[in-house]
């Protein structure tokens, strides 16, 4: 098996220039992308760094960036950056937003980094070497009941056909309010899954599975013990249609919930 971890290092080094733009830029003028969607400068601005930095790093993995696209080597190894996650929370000066750094391989996701800048907070995995908070060894909740569980939701649908997707989203607010502990809604991915894999949470549902959302933290969730899959109880990839996490013991009530 490749030994993903020879690329931390460059890995932590792209999220630290993003760390420094996030912490001393403010968002600036914002561009909308769609009906209550927005990216600000400061997006664009860590974006534009990172893909540089990573081109130059590492010319032979190619780059993929929420705002801006694909870039550089196509095939094998791709990262995967997410520069601001929860652009809405950050505008808002809310300080639950990430930077979310992944890499991918054959579809699946083989060493993320995700950085909290206002939450001094860093999880890291890589395939094969465990999860890390702040290089401390960290792993998932082993809750195993239902009734204790914490589970995170994904933000609700806005956009085309938001209001079709949120009866949805609706209805499984409700299931998962007469079932568990407590619902949150962080309104961040990256969050959602490092939280799972530190085990400050139980159960992450986000009924969306973008790469740039999902590649760092599916795979820090899943080597901090978290099995994470598709809609239907199949493993994980870029390609899953929704992003459904828990310990083995949990999942399978989790997933019971959802598909009622």
């Amino acid at each position: 098996m490749t030994d993903y971890a020879d690329l931390l290092p460059i890995a932590h080094q792209a999220v630290d220039l993003a760390h420094n733009v996030m912490r001393t830029m403010q968002p600036g003028a914002l561009t909308a992308k769609g009906d209550r969607d927005m990216a600000s400068e400061v997006d664009y601005a860590i974006e534009e760094q990172v893909r540089a930095f990573l081109a130059d790093q590492t010319p032979d993995i190619g780059f993929l960036g929420e705002e801006n696209g694909t870039s550089g080597a196509t095939g094998g190894l791709v990262w995967a950056l997410d520069p601001v996650d929860g652009t809405v929370n950050f505008v808002h000066g809310s300080p639950l937003c990430a930077i979310s750094l992944g890499l991918i391989t054959e579809n699946r996701s083989v060493l993320g980094v995700i950085d909290l800048p206002f939450l001094g907070a860093r999880y890291s995995a890589a395939e094969g070497n465990g999860a890390h908070a702040n290089c401390e060894p960290i792993t998932a909740s082993t809750t195993d009941r239902i009734a204790d569980a914490v589970v995170a939701l994904g933000d609700y649908a806005v956009g085309d056909d938001a209001e079709h997707k949120n009866r949805t989203r609706f209805a499984l607010t409700q299931r998962l309010a007469n079932n568990v502990q407590r619902i949150r809604m962080h309104g961040s991915a990256a969050i959602d899954l490092a939280w799972l894999a530190a085990g400050h949470i139980d159960a992450v549902i986000m009924l969306a599975n973008k790469p740039w959302d999902t590649s760092a933290g599916v795979v820090i969730a899943r080597e901090a013990g978290a099995l994470i899959v598709d809609h239907d109880g199949s493993p994980h990839s870029i390609h899953s249609s929704v992003t459904i996490a828990s310990n083995a013991k949990l999942l399978p009530r989790v997933l019971e919930l959802f598909t009622d």
